[in-house]
């Protein structure tokens, strides 16, 4: 699969990821103890919906635009359409936040964020992106090895995992990654963003990763269309290793609303992996 993310930014899967990481955000932020962040496949971290690639796809005219118009939004929700107001001054949505600018939005005093992303064009926009914010880092460098070697061996922590699958070991390092984070910091929240093609593939990597004891796992799933056909990307689904109380909850209306707003004859799922 190939996700050049400027292709597809602010379509449906970036609405239930993002929305996700604001609440998810907040709840860790909750705690007196600074958070620290790690982000393995960063990407540029704002987006021009006008360009010429998000044009090219026209998928946030059926994601982010249709939120910004939307009534009656859920609470697990709203709080995404607000920071896209904000960052568009009000106007009309041509600008979409990444989850770095996200993330550099809601830190603390005390809090860090550290974006990795491996294109080196990719990276030198994500560094203008986040010029002279306070505590926030990036590099040019592999993600996952990042992840590792750098999360804190104590206190809160937050890696979140959205690779563009385009290499076919993906989902191998995003297993090993996530035993490597427990193995290290028992506390840290690991949040990986996934596409959903076909089950197989999908409940191929669950299992994978419960037997590298990174469970229990919080599983959401925004099922688009039914699961058909595999050449297509037919929803996404985040899996959640460690999900602080209440997420689960977020996660459901937040699919619900997904689902029902934007797909065709879909389904939405929340449940746990063990």
């Amino acid at each position: 699969m190939n996700y050049r993310h400027a292709f597809h930014a602010g379509n449906f899967a970036d609405l239930v990821k993002h929305a996700a990481l604001l609440d998810l955000l907040k709840r860790l932020m909750a705690e007196r103890e600074p958070l620290r962040i790690i982000d393995t496949h960063a990407g540029r971290g704002l987006y021009d919906l006008g360009g010429t690639e998000a044009k090219r796809s026209g998928e946030a005219e059926q994601g982010v635009l249709k939120l910004m118009q939307a009534p009656g939004l859920p609470a697990a929700i709203a709080p995404l359409r607000a920071a896209v107001l904000r960052l568009n001054k009000g106007g009309t949505a041509r600008l979409y936040p990444g989850s770095p600018l996200l993330a550099a939005e809601a830190l603390r005093p005390g809090d860090t964020y550290l974006g990795c992303e491996l294109r080196s064009e990719e990276h030198g926009a994500l560094k203008v992106a986040l010029k002279d914010r306070a505590g926030v880092s990036t590099l040019c460098a592999d993600g996952f090895q990042t992840a590792a070697d750098q999360v804190p061996a104590s206190g809160p922590a937050l890696v979140l995992i959205d690779p563009p699958f385009e290499r076919g070991d993906d989902y191998d390092n995003i297993v090993q990654t996530l035993a490597a984070v427990a193995r290290r910091n028992s506390r840290a929240v690991v949040m990986i963003w996934l596409p959903l093609k076909d089950l197989e593939t999908f409940d191929g990597f669950l299992r994978e990763a419960e037997e590298a004891g990174a469970g229990p796992l919080l599983v959401a799933e925004a099922r688009m269309r039914p699961l058909t056909d595999p050449m297509k990307m037919n929803g996404c689904a985040l899996v959640v290793a460690r999900a602080p109380d209440g997420f689960a909850q977020v996660l459901d209306s937040l699919c619900a609303w997904t689902v029902q707003t934007l797909g065709q004859k879909g389904v939405a799922k929340v449940w746990t992996a063990r």
